[in-house]
């Protein structure tokens, strides 16, 4: 089974070896040269990915690095840096100030990862965080999981440029084509048969600078010896497939989510109708020419979508049917499959309906995602997905949210847990955030547990990590992450990491305060964090976590604000209402707003400027922009899965929630002034011109940091500490 699932054509040992010694001379600069890297495939010995480390007599070479891959080898030296060299490497910086000579190994170190694979990327991620990046940034982000042992990853970019051409192939106009694609921040969503036509068409630059993006991932990822994955037809057409072939059997689908017909409601090709296998294995076949292919495919037919019917042959059919388009196409097919429906819709999705859709493949010719396992996992109870593999995947963040959480303890345990289920399936770990650049320290705990046999001790672990981050050992910056990891990062239960704070919701008098921890503990790691600022203020990874904690601690100063406003309009107290809603307002919103715009990961105007420099013209430009725009905000044309994606940026907080929030205030006031009941219909109708206005007001962000982070960080604490 297990030779099945990783039917993946092996790398030379040279490409990869050269691949690897590329990547430690980007990472380390002239340094590099005291570290050997080569990569040897018979280390693994038929097994798992393994690393070997060990100080050779030559004093030249402080440390020798030989990997069963790439991958292997860059994990080996991310292991040596990190524990030897006290290193850091994440999404919000690098520490990598080296000991001079750098330190040899006492003893030689040889590990081996316990699971076949470490999987990265969900499908959301590609719209939520990646829409707008180049080839320097993409750079970035293969050495960062290259590093972390990563590896198998979606390779998803410019598959529209080949659905365009087959497409084309089959007789579709281009005005047809144009009215199926979305723009490009909604495209994982056009992908699953969700959405169609919104904020679209995707220009011809789009498609050509895709495809060449696509080109150098491939290559880079394959070079390191990691398995990409690669998208494959799951049934969905647009509708001008139905004016070419008026006798097909295609199904229109209903709304997604709140969307009505005008953009959603696609349609899905009855499995047995003989044109699902000429449009998926047309496709496959047509993408492996363009990309070759390392024979994993993803597809999601019935992604938050309840299908046609939940008789368990309809179900098999459908599996059936998309296997065999795979298989048409490539021999050595094995169908990667994000296993987020059994536990979204867990009343249609009973172990009868589950089973049938697993079982049409063949054992071992498929790979499950268990998307959510450390809240919700599903191989518990579907007898580990009935035989098929899986990867525990700990999903962790939605819609790209700024705000601290993790679920520490699940994670520590929850991948062993799985692994010693009885008759267990389990093939690897998975991360599959809906965005990153969040939380930095939850993906490196799962990205060592990754190779790890055994849990961590948490409490000495988050010490080290801290230590690493920031280059030096602090007590106070220490004693702030014991409470960090204590609160924001211990959610326990059905925990999911959608932030809900009055902050970046649109007002209400119900609104969301409920924490899953003690708020005083993030007020004491702020405080703890600005005393070591003394010390630590030159670090930039220090400088993006006192953003961060001081971000939590104005979050949760929000609620109280609110909770002040709400109670002052329900008892009718004037003054209360003024003088709460007025810090609000009109220093709180501002000063947080001032605090993340003096950092360079915290700003609006980062997102917006990347995606007006994907343009080729001014009308591309401001195209993506409104997509940037809509997608943080109303997610939709009248906000139909308002602030799903929300994000806390400077520039935002002021000009977006900071007006929601003066118009609330301002329509409570006038309420207890008029005695006229305060009505929440007649404001969300108000309240939406102003959330649409800001889509719309052209206003240009910067997308270079002002202030002083510190220095604001203080006096909003020197304001505002409970």
């Amino acid at each position: 089974l297990l030779l099945m699932a990783t039917a993946v054509a092996r790398e030379g040992d040279p490409r990869q070896e050269a691949a690897v010694r590329a990547l430690a001379r980007r990472l380390l600069g002239p340094r590099a040269a005291a570290v050997s890297l080569s990569v040897e495939a018979a280390l693994a010995a038929g097994g798992t990915d393994t690393y070997w480390l060990r100080s050779p007599p030559d004093a030249a070479v402080a440390v020798a690095v030989t990997g069963s891959s790439g991958v292997a080898a860059a994990a080996g030296l991310y292991r040596y840096l990190r524990d030897f060299c006290g290193c850091h490497l994440s999404w919000s910086g690098a520490q990598l100030r080296l000991p001079d000579p750098l330190p040899r190994l006492p003893t030689e170190i040889r590990a081996s990862a316990p699971s076949r694979f470490r999987y990265y990327q969900n499908v959301c991620t590609q719209s939520y965080s990646y829409a707008w990046w180049d080839w320097e940034r993409w750079e970035r982000e293969i050495d960062w999981m290259a590093l972390s042992g990563i590896n198998l990853a979606l390779a998803f970019a410019g598959q529209e440029a080949v659905w365009q051409r087959v497409y084309r192939t089959l007789g579709l106009n281009q005005s047809e084509i144009d009215a199926y694609f979305t723009g490009p921040a909604f495209l994982a969503w056009n992908r699953m048969g969700n959405l169609r036509g919104w904020a679209g068409p995707l220009p011809p630059s789009w498609h050509l600078k895709q495809l060449y993006l696509q080109y150098r991932i491939v290559e880079r990822m394959r070079s390191l010896g990691m398995t990409t994955v690669l998208p494959a037809f799951a049934g969905h057409v647009p509708q001008g497939v139905l004016r070419v072939f008026p006798h097909i059997n295609a199904t229109r689908l209903g709304g997604w989510s709140h969307f009505d017909c005008t953009y959603s409601c696609t349609y899905l090709l009855d499995p047995e109708d003989t044109m699902f296998q000429v449009i998926g294995t047309l496709f496959l076949k047509e993408l492996i020419k363009e990309f070759g292919t390392d024979h994993i495919y993803s597809a999601d037919t019935f992604n938050e979508m309840t299908p046609l019917s939940s008789d368990p042959a309809y179900l098999s059919r459908a599996s059936s049917a998309v296997f065999k388009s795979m298989m048409g196409a490539d021999p050595e097919a094995v169908w990667l499959m994000q296993g987020w429906l059994f536990q979204h819709q867990p009343d249609f999705w009973q172990p009868a309906q589950v089973r049938a859709l697993l079982r049409a493949v063949p054992l071992g010719r498929m790979i499950v995602l268990d998307l959510f396992a450390e809240s919700k996992p599903v191989y518990l109870w579907t007898e580990s997905f009935y035989g098929q593999p899986f990867i525990w995947c700990m999903l962790h963040n939605f819609g790209g949210n700024h705000g601290l959480f993790g679920t520490v303890e699940a994670i520590n345990h929850g991948p062993f847990v799985a692994r010693n289920f009885p008759n267990s399936t389990m093939v690897g770990t998975g991360l599959v955030p809906e965005g990153i650049e969040q939380n930095d320290m939850v993906y490196e705990l799962m990205n060592e547990l990754g190779w790890r046999q055994e849990p961590l001790d948490l409490s000495s672990w988050v010490t080290h990590y801290a230590e690493r981050r920031y280059g030096a050992p602090n007590t106070a910056a220490a004693g702030a992450w014991q409470l960090l990891l204590r609160s924001v990062y211990n959610c326990t239960g059905v925990c999911v990491n959608h932030n809900r704070s009055p902050l970046v919701r649109r007002p209400s008098l119900h609104m969301d305060t409920e924490l899953w921890y003690n708020a005083t503990d993030v007020y004491e790691a702020w405080r703890l964090l600005l005393s070591a600022s003394a010390e630590l203020g030159s670090s930039s990874t220090f400088r993006y976590d006192l953003v961060d904690v001081t971000r939590q601690a104005a979050q949760q100063l929000v609620s109280n604000y609110y909770q002040g406003i709400r109670h002052a309009f329900q008892s009718q107290a004037l003054p209360n209402l003024l003088t709460a809603g007025g810090l609000l307002v009109y220093d709180l919103l501002p000063e947080l707003d001032s605090l993340l715009s003096s950092h360079s990961l915290f700003l609006l105007g980062r997102w917006l400027e990347s995606a007006r420099a994907m343009a080729t013209s001014d009308q591309e430009a401001e195209q993506y922009e409104l997509n940037a725009r809509n997608q943080v905000t109303l997610w939709g044309p009248s906000g139909n899965i308002l602030d799903y994606a929300n994000k806390q940026l400077g520039g935002l907080v002021l000009d977006y929630y900071g007006v929601r929030w003066s118009l609330f205030v301002s329509v409570l006031v006038e309420s207890l002034n008029s005695g006229v009941p305060f009505h929440q219909d007649q404001f969300n109708q108000a309240v939406f011109q102003v959330e649409r206005g800001f889509v719309y007001n052209r206003k240009r962000y910067p997308a270079v940091p002002a202030g002083d982070t510190l220095e604001i960080s203080r006096r909003l604490f020197l304001k505002y500490y409970p």
